[in-house]
């Protein structure tokens, strides 16, 4: 039996075992000023970082756990000391030795380094087999798709030979026993001893955030053979289904650093994504999306209350991928980042969508994301004849709970005035008082008024509120701000764009002070900021010049050119995406036969302005 390991290699492994480094691995690090790193603790469920990391330690003053870095593996992967110290060693390129004998043999050990080596010799052995003449099938399947070697070898695809003891054989000469390939996942008890889980299947290795495979999903490729269509690793000591997300370990540099993620459904979908430059899709690994994977994405976005991440669901057009979404958005409240959904209407997944229309497409497809509330409205009052008062009722009705479980009030209010314009009722406060009373009965509150009671006195109309955190809101307001610090950068685009074209009073009443004063193109010198806050109507107008001006642009440094376009661009975008949704609502109001000639102008209108916005979607892309 083997003793413990050496002092001298317990000191050497935390020597090379950087403390930032292996927390960065599980959770998003952000400088917290002399020195110190701060993030989401992965321990406990937390809004605003409490979790530190400075001087070798990390110390969570939420929840109180504390330690180096061997504490932290052991708690995070449920580990011994000695495992611990085996994980990290394995990753330093340590090899560890013993009190009672050097060099460790493999019987002895830790379980998951065990199962973790198991795995990697696994994957090693099914990208093997993906390049041998029995794996014609599985190539062709990849090349249909738009993948060949390079695209394979990167996200390492592999095939399971169509035998019942291929890896087993493999792997028991690499010295591993029947009980570890069975406890891992990688084998099954067969009559006559473990069979292969997989065979005649293509291979996707799953890896935990470390870059360790700990699974695999694979893929049916003959029709006619026994067993789902997909086929995942089953719960085991290193996978939990749950609490893993393909991809991740690819994707978490850049969701980290564009503070988004996109999610999508199955393997080829993130290899899509990825290879069309959509480096933030991840996909679960045989289950829907869960709490598990909610906390694992928080992590990495650094998701807390004054955050401005984006989490993108994508699903089919179909009435799978409808109900999918709006499953998706019972989770919503779980995030402090904005929840959108992309939804191609062709019912093409981004796999498909990359090989009938290129890489563009699925960019698109992201760019083209709403938000999650806005999405699960409009899929529910569709269901309802709005051509008639009955329909128009019974959606206001269907839709009204879904709004009154949005927290943030203003947006509530903000959401029952758009619920109002789609279903064609044209009365805002009827619908407001529908919508609060519905939040009334959330709260519990008895005394609210019951939805077949006399209908109340109308009140006054209230002012809508916004949400600052609202997209549409954040670059109306990012563009007033380079209007007001920046002017020489928008040029006459920003001056071309009516105030009636920003959503937020507010902002409105600045956009059209500026043309009071002779637009942008007449902002010289620094007393412009001076100048409109002379000129503001009122003491709001002018508090909001002065938080204009004085409030960073979101841009790391100096704004330039580049980026004051990008903002541009996707301003002039929601005002085009309105023009095109009215040119809609009166085209499905026209009889195309009767009234032919219209029709056909304002066919050709729209398409215009399809191509308009295309033009400056792709504009926005290009130049983020």
């Amino acid at each position: 039996m083997a003793g413990r390991i050496r002092d001298e290699d317990i000191a050497l492994v935390r020597e090379r075992s950087p403390i930032d480094s292996v927390v960065g691995e599980y959770v998003q690090l952000r400088n917290a000023g002399g020195g110190a790193l701060k993030g989401l603790c992965p321990f406990h469920d937390e809004k605003s970082p409490s979790f530190n990391v400075s001087n070798g330690l990390w110390h969570c003053f939420g929840c109180g756990e504390g330690g180096d870095a061997i504490a932290f593996i052991q708690k995070i992967d449920h580990l011994s000391f000695a495992e611990a110290i085996e994980h990290l060693a394995s990753k330093a390129g340590i090899q560890l030795r013993y009190t009672e004998g050097g060099y460790v043999p493999g019987r002895q050990k830790g379980e998951r380094t065990r199962l973790v080596e198991a795995h990697r010799a696994a994957a090693e052995y099914y990208a093997e087999q993906l390049m041998t003449p029995a794996a014609e099938i599985g190539r062709r399947f990849l090349s249909e798709r738009g993948f060949g070697r390079e695209e394979a070898a990167r996200f390492g695809v592999g095939y399971a030979p169509n035998e019942w003891e291929a890896l087993v054989g493999h792997l028991r000469g690499r010295g591993f026993s029947d009980k570890e390939l069975i406890t891992g996942g990688l084998a099954s008890q067969g009559r006559r001893g473990p069979i292969d889980r997989f065979r005649g299947r293509l291979i996707w290795p799953i890896r935990d955030l470390t870059g360790d495979v700990v699974g695999f999903g694979a893929r049916r490729l003959e029709e006619r053979d026994d067993g789902p269509k997909y086929l995942n690793t089953p719960e085991t000591p290193l996978f939990k289904k749950g609490s893993v997300l393909y991809g991740a370990d690819l994707a978490k540099k850049e969701i980290a650093r564009r503070r988004q993620a996109v999610i999508v459904e199955g393997y080829t979908d993130v290899m899509a994504c990825h290879l069309a430059g959509v480096g933030t899709a991840i996909a679960t690994s045989g289950t829907s999306f869960g709490e598990e994977h909610i906390k694992i994405l928080r992590r990495l976005l650094m998701d807390q209350d004054e955050a401005s991440g984006e989490v993108i669901f994508t699903f089919d057009g179909d009435a799978a991928g409808q109900k999918a979404a709006l499953r998706a958005f019972e989770s919503e409240h779980k995030f402090a980042a904005q929840t959108f959904v992309a939804v191609q209407p062709d019912g093409l997944d981004p796999c498909d969508l990359r090989m009938k229309h290129g890489d563009a497409a699925v960019r698109d497809l992201v760019a083209s994301r709403v938000p999650l509330f806005r999405f699960a409205i409009r899929a529910t009052i569709e269901k309802y004849d709005l051509d008639t008062t009955e329909g128009r009722l019974a959606a206001i009705d269907a839709a009204s709970p879904i709004i009154a479980g949005i927290r943030d009030r203003g947006m509530r209010d903000r959401y029952a005035i758009d619920l109002d314009k789609w279903t064609g009722f044209l009365d805002e406060q009827f619908v407001l008082q529908r919508v609060r009373d519905h939040a009334t009965r959330r709260r519990g509150d008895t005394r609210g008024r019951r939805s077949d009671a006399p209908e109340a006195p109308r009140t006054p109309p209230v002012a809508p509120t916004h949400d600052p955190n609202d997209p549409i809101v954040r670059v109306e307001r990012e563009t007033l701000k380079l209007a007001v610090q920046r002017p020489a950068l928008l040029g006459p685009g920003f001056d071309a764009i009516p105030a009636e074209a920003l959503t937020v009073p507010g902002h409105a009443a600045v956009r059209q002070l500026i043309a009071e004063l002779g637009g942008t193109a007449a902002a010289t010198g620094p007393e412009w900021a001076g100048r409109l806050r002379e000129a503001a109507p009122n003491d709001e107008v002018k508090d909001l010049i002065t938080g204009l001006a004085v409030e960073p642009l979101r841009y790391n440094g100096l704004p330039d050119d580049r980026y004051a376009l990008s903002q541009l661009s996707r301003l002039l975008e929601v005002q085009v995406t309105r023009e095109i949704a009215k040119l809609q609502s009166k085209l499905g109001r026209l009889n195309p036969v009767e009234n032919q000639e219209q029709y056909n102008r304002m066919f050709g209108d729209l398409m215009a302005l399809e191509q308009q916005r295309h033009a400056l979607r792709e504009r926005g892309i290009g130049t983020l």
